[in-house]
């Protein structure tokens, strides 16, 4: 893949981190930059339209990682909890901030198509700090897959065989700056680094190198560590994919027709309303002042007032357009329902249209839902079989380096569908089924309902308990005043 005489990126990749670079420009709500080429076909009058974009991508990539992540799922090793292997589960989870690095994961998973985690062995420094304060452990954590050159057996565009990380550096000597290629090669069992001399080859007008020619090759720089695990320290997991190839398939690509006549047509409805705020007056003819020759004095371009000349006197009026705004207003609906449609996310996702809950139970919500919740199975199915494997990988290989005496196995992950819970609809359920009997102790509702600690719950059960013996203990003749007046 990198050779004497070869390009970076590699040619095959290029569009691939094109698409990159421009969807998380609209992911952050950047859309001029990319919808830009459109102004080439607007008239001189349109392109001063000053340019309204709505950030529709964000919200489509954050909805998502929200319902995949936004509750951490739970990783189990399927034995006891004080076990040492789910002890080891957990602290692999702790450890390296899994659940924030996978929200992060899914929403550039939803505008790129594809995440990439890496797995390896060492200190979280590197050695700048000691190691009683940063110890050796494994490290899972997130690989900018614009860096990441998978590699496919030849005839299978869909199975990886190894990973390459490159990316370019600039190296800044006594009296010269070179740019220098890190190349990162992950093949099952072991990790070859090495080198290469690149040349700048396209320079944009923004002064940014996008390719760049491989010169020479540094070849003291060579070098190869065995890793000790029967798989590579990369695993890629897609947004979701075909059987064809490995790129996954991103939320953002198929709508950007749709994100740009949105925002188009939210640039022309404000120029209209910024014309009615404007307008011109139209009066009858006589009301100017005139010049010498006795013609009427007014610049209409800057005074925005001129004379209605003919034969009847009209009533001082501005000049206004409807510019067919209800027609505007009503295909901008349309786009966004298609949008929407298209995205998978029903309206009541986003507090549109009927979003309102009033009366709703939480099984009608759900299923009000139902399209959003099955394009989140689609990615949980993805995220399911990736984090397995990085967490089998991660076990291994801290096993390979330590002596730690558990068994490696491979976690079962439980996950959230996102969508709060009824409390009551459930305390319903659980009466039915359990006969109306008690489901939780009395302590434990305390904790629950008002997030009080163990032993503050014991101190209100306490404070409970007096109150009952109180009023236990309170003169029963206290109660039977009346009756005995009454009697009398």
């Amino acid at each position: 893949m990198f050779a004497i005489g070869g390009y970076y990126p590699p040619p095959s990749h290029r569009e691939r981190i094109k698409r990159y670079r421009e969807n998380k420009k609209l992911f952050l709500g950047q859309h001029y930059d990319v919808f830009k080429k459109v102004q080439d076909r607007l008239t001189s009058r349109q392109n001063e339209i000053v340019y309204i974009s709505a950030n529709l991508p964000g919200i489509i990539c954050k909805k998502s990682a929200d319902f995949l992540f936004g509750e951490a799922p739970v990783f189990s090793a399927g034995k006891e909890d004080n076990s040492l292997e789910q002890v080891k589960i957990d602290q692999l989870v702790a450890d390296n901030d899994l659940n924030i690095t996978n929200y992060e994961s899914a929403i550039g998973n939803a505008y790129r198509g594809d995440s990439f985690y890496k797995i390896r062995y060492g200190q979280m420094y590197g050695g700048l700090i000691d190691v009683s304060i940063d110890p050796f452990r494994v490290f899972i954590e997130p690989q900018n897959a614009e860096y990441v050159f998978p590699e496919t057996i030849p005839g299978d565009a869909n199975k990886i065989i190894a990973y390459h990380i490159a990316y370019p550096l600039l190296v800044k000597d006594s009296d010269d700056e070179k740019w220098i290629l890190n190349v990162e090669s992950h093949y099952p069992g072991l990790i070859k680094y090495s080198k290469w001399r690149l040349n700048p080859l396209v320079i944009t007008v923004d002064n940014e190198i996008t390719e760049w020619g491989i010169s020479a090759e540094i070849y003291s720089a060579e070098n190869t560590v065995e890793t000790g695990v029967p798989f590579p320290l990369v695993v890629h997991i897609p947004n979701f994919a075909t059987d064809e190839d490995w790129q996954g398939i991103d939320d953002i690509s198929e709508n950007k027709g749709l994100f740009d006549e949105i925002n188009h047509r939210l640039s022309q409805i404000a120029t209209i309303l910024d014309k009615h705020a404007d307008p011109a007056i139209a009066v009858p003819t006589g009301t100017l002042g005139e010049d010498e020759q006795g013609n009427p004095v007014f610049r209409v371009g800057i005074d925005k007032v001129f004379e209605m000349l003919g034969k009847d006197d009209i009533v001082p009026q501005y000049i206004t357009w409807d510019g067919q705004l209800q027609a505007a207003f009503m295909e901008l609906e349309k786009l966004i329902d298609i949008l929407l449609i298209n995205s998978e996310i029903p309206a009541v996702a986003l507090g549109k249209g009927d979003s309102g809950t009033s009366g709703s139970s939480g099984l009608s919500i759900k299923w009000r839902m139902n399209s959003l919740l099955a394009k989140i199975n689609r990615k949980r199915q993805y995220y399911d079989k990736g984090l397995k494997q990085i967490l089998l990988i991660a076990q291994l290989l801290e096993q390979s380096r330590q002596t730690i005496d558990y068994t490696v196995t491979i976690p079962k992950i439980k996950f959230n569908d996102g969508l709060p819970d009824d409390e009551t609809e459930m305390a319903n359920i659980m009466a039915i089924r359990t006969a109306g009997k008690a489901t939780v102790s009395q302590k434990s509702a305390i904790m629950w309902l008002d997030n009080l600690t163990e032993e503050q719950a014991d101190i209100e059960l306490k404070r409970i308990q007096d109150e009952e013996d109180s009023m236990l203990a309170a003169d029963p003749t206290a109660f039977n005043v009346e009756a005995s007046v009454g009697g009398s």
